[in-house]
């Protein structure tokens, strides 16, 4: 194959997988009911239409307006729609906006991706003086962050009553058996790469590089992230009305919010339901899913087990390392993400008993290492030593959140596009937002042999 037709080979690839990202947006947006459009579910968030809006001004404010300074013919909607918000230190978020009609919103969206079909050339021609052109890069960001909203457009939605949303038909049915047993398993310490050279990966956020070697001890973790009935237990123990659990600021918010359940869930009578996307069912009945809460709530349910959550370094060697040698490009191997190896890339459209894909465990016997929930650590997020925002586009993708106030979360959940199943993948969020598709394990430092299996 020429350099020439290599290179017309990329492009394609990239618009079929741009168009893929637009498809997925299409269908998720079709979900909502027509009045659903301007709820906002999450006081934290924007009302749906933003996003609506928000995708298709990313795209163009990085490629056509970013890199290639091209003048738009809607500037108000290329501002307006160009940045969502993650207000820290407020409980909620008081925007008055008056959003434009979806027409609008709509037509402004055809005329980005248009334009989006017709840029590649351009962008071709900056092969070799930009970075952002290098491999098509600046389309990759654009596929990602559409990858990454559809995950929040979803747990955005699961706040919504269910009259606000049409079930789409052919969904997989719910798993409610299969579970592994849990246990803990002991990670023997040494070296974690953490992060990735720029120059060896097809490509990444600025925050995944440079790699960033450390050291980690020896260590046990659960072999399972917390189960539902787990949480369970913490309920009924009092555990949300229990001071010493929880630290000062997270105690706070706690009292000051009410927050005394997990956001998915809700009280009737003396039953706990659980509230799917589409439906509701006993928690009893879903006892096995993973646990969906938030950091200071995972945090608080460790220290009532006496134990701590792991570090960025320490879930990582217990997801990648191995006992001898390189670490594995995926928890498995060095396969392809498949179906077969975790419950991500929308398979399930829902949680699905914990441990259950047997064949995506780690080198050490680790389950779920990717999929099924987001893994909270605790370790806040930063930069690695030498950082730098390279996308001059977005230089605050990362830089902005490097606050003390959000912490990284590893793995995926069922709404992670495989795309993002990548050994130097990045989460963040702040400690009390609830929403996220997020669960935990704990991990025990000071006799990691007395691992259970």
């Amino acid at each position: 194959m020429t350099l020439a037709s290599a290179a017309t080979t990329g492009r394609q690839s990239l618009l079929e997988r741009l168009e893929a990202a637009w498809r997925r947006s299409d269908l998720l947006f079709s979900l909502l009911a027509d009045e659903a459009l301007y709820v906002r579910p999450i006081a934290l968030r924007q009302p749906f239409i933003f996003y609506v809006g928000h995708l298709p001004a990313f795209g163009w404010n990085q490629v056509c307006r970013g890199l290639l300074g091209r003048t738009s013919a809607l500037p108000r909607f290329d501002d307006r729609f160009a940045r969502g918000i993650d207000p820290v230190g407020v409980d909620q978020y008081d925007g008055a906006e008056q959003w434009p009609h979806p027409t609008e919103v709509l037509g402004y969206r055809d005329r980005v991706r248009d334009a989006l079909r017709g840029s590649f050339d351009d962008v071709a021609a900056l092969e070799g003086k930009d970075v952002l052109a290098h491999r098509g890069r600046i389309y990759q960001i654009v596929i990602e962050h559409e990858l990454m909203h559809h995950e929040t457009l979803l747990y955005m939605m699961q706040q919504l009553p269910r009259h606000l949303k049409k079930k789409p038909a052919g969904l997989p049915d719910y798993r409610f058996n299969g579970a592994a047993h849990g246990g803990t398993v002991r990670v023997k310490g040494g070296e974690v790469i953490l992060g990735a050279d720029f120059e060896r990966v097809p490509f990444g956020w600025d925050n995944e590089f440079p790699a960033h070697p450390t050291r980690v001890g020896d260590f046990a973790i659960d072999r399972t992230p917390v189960r539902t009935i787990e949480w369970l237990e913490f309920v009924m123990a009092g555990g949300y009305q229990k001071p010493e659990l929880w630290n000062a600021e997270a105690w706070a918010w706690r009292q000051r919010v009410g927050h005394d359940k997990p956001a998915f869930w809700r009280r009737e009578g003396s039953r706990w339901l659980y509230q799917t996307l589409f439906d509701e069912f006993p928690v009893e009945q879903v006892a096995d899913w993973p646990a969906y809460v938030s950091w200071a709530e995972a945090d608080a349910w460790a220290r009532w087990r006496g134990r701590d959550l792991p570090t960025e370094a320490e879930l990582h060697r217990a997801m990648y390392g191995t006992p001898h040698g390189e670490p594995r490009g995926y928890p498995w191997g060095e396969a392809a993400s498949e179906a077969r190896h975790g419950n991500f890339d929308f398979t399930n459209w829902a949680p699905t008993p914990v441990g259950a894909h047997a064949e995506g465990a780690s080198a050490w016997g680790m389950l779920d290492a990717i999929g099924n929930g987001w893994q909270w650590t605790k370790s806040r997020f930063a930069g690695f030593p030498g950082f730098t925002a390279y996308a001059r586009t977005y230089p605050g993708y990362s830089a902005d959140f490097f606050d003390g106030h959000h912490y990284v979360i590893l793995g995926g959940s069922w709404a992670t596009d495989r795309a993002l199943v990548r050994r130097s993948f990045r989460n963040w969020f702040q400690p009390h937002y609830p929403y996220v598709f997020a669960t935990f394990r704990t991990v025990d430092r000071e006799d990691a042999r007395g691992a259970r299996g």
